[in-house]
């Protein structure tokens, strides 16, 4: 049987009609291509995630949200239908390049509703965030009251302060955060991705002597001061949150490191023993990871 390069080609042909309108954020062309597909190759798999995305161009609004409820609908549909779709149309990070538009239409919309704890997915500052406007998160959060107190606002300022600036700029956040939110301290680890410190994440999952649960990474800021003592001038900027044990023992660790370099024995011995009684294992951290000529002060302080 001879090939027929033209009608078995035609189906991929049709296919990128469709995509060439989508790129073009063109929904009336879209639809047109997606239906002379559907007419002539009905059985077409490719329909169903062009569907979902076509049905997405035609939907789109610029009617403020008047209720949490509906920026939440939104927000779900289009992250349960439409991004996955997306997904097997573009490859790779374009996908994430076509969405941003109309993640940031969304974040227009929601931009009138006030912070609600309970619908938090639903503020603007997420949003901004899914469409890589850092700038714009940022000051979506900066309107909120406290929102240095709340987990899910300190997140978002945190991501957003971390892709405007750099890792530096964000270690603070990143440090009150594990206090005040591991899950969440966690969750934004994934997203990040940051080399740096991934490797602390794996060097401490896998020497931190803890309970094994995500809460262990309230100790996090503490532990890593243990490994990288350079970070104390960062860490310091970190602004009181609970004033919980895991919190305290990070500044006990800044309290060592300073009386380390001032070369206070006594004070040393004194203030070890409170590190001790907040956390066996993060007190063996501290002990048996030698920072630098500091090793030879603490052995020698015994």
């Amino acid at each position: 049987m001879q090939l027929d390069i033209f009608n078995d080609s035609r189906d991929v042909m049709l296919r990128n009609d469709v995509l060439s309108m989508l790129q073009q954020y063109d929904a009336a062309g879209a639809r047109r291509a997606l239906q002379t597909l559907a007419n002539e190759y009905p059985d077409d798999v490719a329909q169903v995630y062009f569907g979902s995305i076509v049905d997405a161009l035609e939907g789109r609004l610029t009617v403020p949200f008047d209720r949490h409820e509906a920026a939440l609908q939104a927000r779900q549909s289009r992250s349960h239908e439409v991004q996955p779709a997306v997904a097997r149309v573009f490859p790779g990070q374009s996908g994430a390049t076509w969405l941003a538009p109309l993640w940031a239409e969304l974040a227009g919309r929601a931009a009138a509703l006030p912070f609600r704890a309970d619908h938090a997915d639903a503020h603007a500052a997420p949003l901004f965030l899914l469409a890589a406007r850092w700038a714009e998160a940022s000051d979506a959060v900066s309107r909120i009251a406290s929102w240095r107190r709340i987990p899910a606002p300190l997140c978002w300022m945190a991501e957003a302060r971390y892709r405007l600036d750099g890792l530096d700029a964000a270690w603070p956040l990143l440090v009150e955060l594990a206090w005040l939110s591991p899950s969440r301290f966690d969750q934004l680890l994934s997203r990040l991705g940051d080399a740096c410190v991934n490797t602390l994440r794996r060097n401490f999952d896998t020497s931190f002597d803890g309970a094994g649960d995500i809460d262990d990474l309230a100790w996090f800021p503490a532990w890593v001061l243990t490994e990288k003592a350079g970070l104390a001038p960062l860490f310091k900027q970190a602004e009181p949150s609970r004033r919980n044990a895991s919190e305290r023992a990070a500044k006990v660790m800044l309290q060592l490191l300073s009386l380390e370099r001032q070369g206070r024995h006594r004070d040393l011995l004194e203030t070890r023993r409170e590190l001790q009684a907040l956390n066996t294992a993060l007190y063996a951290a501290y002990m048996g990871c030698p920072q630098d000529s500091d090793f030879f002060v603490r052995q020698a302080s015994w």
